[in-house]
């Protein structure tokens, strides 16, 4: 058997946008890391002619409309879904119950009953690994930020102020969509953006114990072709939040926060300093320690985890696509018996819990295992 024919094969379901940063991971990852390159097998889309077109630019050997057909390929090992939200429990578990391994993209579910019934399945099925696309924990700051937590530069950490905020729904005259609903996508701002920041809290602070949360609907209709349609999902969220260690925290997100295009800010406040990232400034990590006057700005590079493979001159910019090179690495060790960086279906279900817990909580405490 050759090397080629003992690698995983690849099917890729979805080519929007991040059908293609699955694409470019796939293709990226043995150049930058050194690792066998998987096959890429099958892509799948939703009509033969774009799955055929995709196929050649993506550099899949097939091509194919019927997504159950791709995923139950004998030469597929790894299913990458990138579709709506509202097809991610089907074409996971059917993934699962094929016996592959899973990269899926975030939020996990539409509703938290889905995604319980997920991490179960996965849970039963302990030798194939599931992984969920919040590549923004992959970034070389985020990952000193990490370090530093971890290794007590800031002493203990005390509170969390997160922000994720985009203005991509800002416009009142944006038509109706099916991200706008219930039914096809689930929650709004929470389960687009918001899960992105409570990946990264949980990494940071931990568990959460309780929240109070309020959310708004700020445009409660969308023109569309047959006439004005409501919004079903929440436009932005606040919450106040207690960890299980005691910190607190507090936590906003907005899909119609005008001028913010991915303002995924957050500041951890510790016992003898501060760590301060923002997305838009990804490249830039500032840290206070007591007895310093101000914030201190560390540029990525070399000396932080995986930069190298990419680049070695410090303070040269790293990406949205190269965090996601990183995950695909980090779901092929996994199959390869590394531990899983996750977030797994488990991490998953937790991150879940918190953003329905957020949805449910109009203003009232809840206590987490409440909302369950």
């Amino acid at each position: 058997m050759s090397e080629t024919d003992k690698a995983p094969g690849v099917a890729l379901i979805g080519t929007g946008f991040m059908g293609k940063c699955h694409a470019m991971a796939w293709n990226n990852v043995a150049t930058v890391f050194g690792m066998p390159r998987p096959r890429l097998e099958v892509l799948c889309d939703v009509t033969d002619a774009s799955a055929r077109t995709h196929a050649a630019a993506f550099g899949f050997r097939r091509a194919t409309a019927d997504w159950q057909a791709a995923v139950g390929d004998p030469a597929v090992d790894i299913v990458s879904i990138t579709t709506p939200n509202g097809l991610h429990r089907p074409m996971a578990e059917a993934a699962l119950e094929a016996g592959k391994h899973v990269w899926l993209e975030k939020p996990m579910a539409l509703t938290l009953e889905d995604a319980k019934a997920m991490a179960a399945l996965s849970a039963a099925r302990p030798g194939q690994v599931t992984m969920l696309g919040y590549n923004y924990r992959r970034s070389p700051a985020f990952q000193a930020a990490r370090a530093l937590i971890t290794a007590g530069e800031i002493g203990e950490p005390r509170a969390f102020r997160g922000v994720y905020d985009e203005d991509y729904s800002a416009d009142p005259a944006l038509p109706w969509s099916w991200r706008l609903t219930r039914e096809g996508g689930g929650l709004g701002a929470l389960g687009d953006l918001g899960c992105h920041l409570v990946s990264q809290m949980l990494a940071l602070m931990g568990p959460v114990a309780e929240l109070t949360a309020m959310t708004q609907i700020a445009i409660p209709q969308r023109p569309s072709p047959e006439g004005p349609k409501p919004v079903e999902n929440e436009d932005s969220a606040l919450a106040l939040i207690r960890f299980a260690s005691g910190a607190q925290g507090s936590f906003a997100t907005s899909r119609v926060a005008r001028g913010r295009k991915c303002r995924l800010q957050w500041e951890v406040h510790g016992s003898d300093g501060t760590l301060v990232f923002d997305q838009e400034n990804m490249n830039e990590l500032w840290l206070h320690r007591t007895g310093e006057a101000g914030f201190t700005r560390h540029l990525t590079g070399p000396e932080q985890p995986d930069f190298a493979a990419f680049c070695h001159g410090a303070g040269h910019n790293f990406g949205f696509n190269e965090m996601k090179v990183i995950e695909a690495r980090d779901l092929l060790a996994a199959i390869d018996g590394a531990p899983n960086t996750g977030p797994d279906f488990a991490e998953g279900l937790a991150i879940e819990r918190i953003i329905h817990a957020m949805a449910a909580s109009e203003g009232r405490p809840v206590t987490l295992g409440e909302a369950t």
